[in-house]
């Protein structure tokens, strides 16, 4: 039976971190545009508190995410469990976006286990948690971990900081939908 939550309390919170993959939607406002879901399996969501999470964000080929958070702040973030027991978790809520350029994006990374300075991080997405689905997910299949895929860090390794900027310049300033992305590649701001 499906249970609704207002705020993260522990065995949810077990859950989510237990998981390897995650899953994260957004939509822009109004009905134009296009809705976002990206798949996130590199060690980097946490609960903060019963209403807050947040997962470090990685240079990707888009910034969907990013540009959605900063048109209207929806998101959602699935977690389902694809061993043991059937489970998933939607949480709804508003989110920001922290920038290397924030005052608190080292204060975020580092509550995140990780350091400014990680190998082709781009942001922190935090979110104020609105509300908590705790469903069964029987339709979910069972899959066995075998492990983080590296090419992303290897990617990330082998450029340095001017490259990782230069691509964000590239392919981070906006959206598909030509909304806004990384504020730091605007040449106006």
């Amino acid at each position: 039976m499906p249970t609704t939550l207002t705020a993260i309390d522990d065995r949810v919170r077990e859950f989510i971190e237990s998981q390897h993959v995650f899953f994260v939607a957004t939509a822009p406002s109004g009905a134009d545009g296009h809705v976002n879901v990206s798949p996130k399996g590199i060690d980097g969501l946490r609960v903060l508190d019963s209403r807050t999470l947040a997962y470090l964000d990685y240079v990707g080929g888009g910034v969907e995410t990013i540009a959605h958070l900063r048109q209207n702040g929806r998101i959602v973030i699935m977690v389902c469990a694809f061993e043991g027991a059937p489970r998933v978790i939607r949480v709804h809520g508003q989110g920001v976006v922290i920038e290397p350029g924030d005052v608190e994006f080292g204060t975020a990374v580092r509550r995140l286990g990780k350091t400014p300075d990680t190998h082709g991080l781009r942001s922190v997405i935090r979110v104020a948690v609105e509300r908590v689905g705790d469903s069964r997910g029987y339709g979910v299949p069972n899959y066995v971990y075998q492990g983080p895929r590296t090419q992303l860090d290897s990617w990330a390794s082998h450029k340095d900081p001017s490259e990782i900027r230069d691509y964000q310049r590239r392919r981070n300033a906006s959206s598909i939908d030509g909304l806004p992305g990384l504020h730091w590649t605007d040449p106006t701001e």
